[in-house]
């Protein structure tokens, strides 16, 4: 599958965050729900009074009420609209866009790079607290509360387990014809000095669901309701388990997105194409 530029237009990069408590997710929706893809489309042909809506391709979908702190995207513009908007068009976005939104920066992007195709890892924090007073208020938006205290050593005996190249498909939900093998990079807890506990997530990919169902199984772990193997247990069984809960999405936010070096961006695009099946409309984690 080719994913060369079209003759005529430049491929722009796009720095981004959003809130996304008020969003349907990311990708645009058919039922014309409030989305960050839809929003951003729109705002960029309303500043820059194009006809054509020129679509984005995103790191990572993601799923409704997950925030991203660090999102990458692409849209390939015009030659001549990027030249006439280039140096004013970050400032005009940040004026039409909502505040949940913001565009950090936008760049001429390498040869072969895809937002999605050419990332070789992306990066997620689950935030909770255990503290039986509840959540900060000025944090509620991005903490889960759970009810019982948490024990992090636990939790990181039981993540172990689930490090490695695996088949997620316990942790998964499934959709047809999508491989739900996934490389899981880094798995582990952290108390906070505020004592929020936060997972740091990072693999090469991830299959819908999968960040927040792996969470909701290490709480079990940590407050005592499952013992330390059960997580790896489910992961060998291979299908989904009715005690795996996937906890709410507001406790979740995309970090970072990682890259190889320019040289090496086309060879990743073709190996991240080859290697398994594409990603749906689904949304993730």
């Amino acid at each position: 599958m080719s994913d060369d530029v079209q003759d005529g237009f430049v491929r722009v990069r796009l720095d981004l965050s959003y809130d996304g408590r008020d969003f349907s997710g990311w990708a645009k929706q058919a039922r014309g729900q409030r989305t960050v893809q839809g929003d951003i489309e729109d705002a960029l042909r309303t500043v820059t009074r194009s006809k054509e809506t020129y679509e984005l391709t995103v790191a990572g979908r993601t799923d409704a009420g997950v925030h991203a702190r660090g999102q990458v995207a692409h849209v390939d513009l015009p030659v001549e609209l990027w030249e006439e908007h280039r140096d004013k068009l970050l400032r005009r976005l940040a004026g039409r866009l909502a505040h949940d939104v913001r565009i950090w920066s936008l760049t001429e992007a390498p040869s072969g790079f895809n937002a999605r195709f050419s990332a070789i890892w992306r990066r997620y924090a689950y935030r909770v607290t255990d503290n039986p007073g509840g959540v900060d208020p000025l944090l509620r938006g991005h903490v889960l509360r759970h009810d019982w205290a948490l024990d992090t050593d636990a939790m990181n005996e039981a993540a172990a387990a689930l490090v490695g190249e695996h088949d997620f498909a316990a942790y998964c939900k499934r959709r047809e014809g999508a491989t739900t093998i996934r490389t899981l990079q880094e798995l582990r807890w952290e108390r906070r000095p505020d004592g929020v506990l936060e997972a740091t997530v990072k693999a090469d990919a991830f299959c819908h669901n999968m960040v927040r169902s792996l969470v909701g199984a290490l709480l079990f772990v940590g407050d005592g309701h499952r013992p330390v193997d059960w997580p790896g247990k489910v992961l060998a069984a291979g299908v989904r388990d009715s005690a795996v809960h996937v906890v709410r999405p507001h406790g979740l936010t995309l970090e970072e997105v990682g890259y190889p070096a320019d040289e090496l961006l086309a060879a990743r695009n073709r190996e991240a194409r080859n290697r398994r099946s594409l990603p749906g409309s689904a949304g993730c984690c």
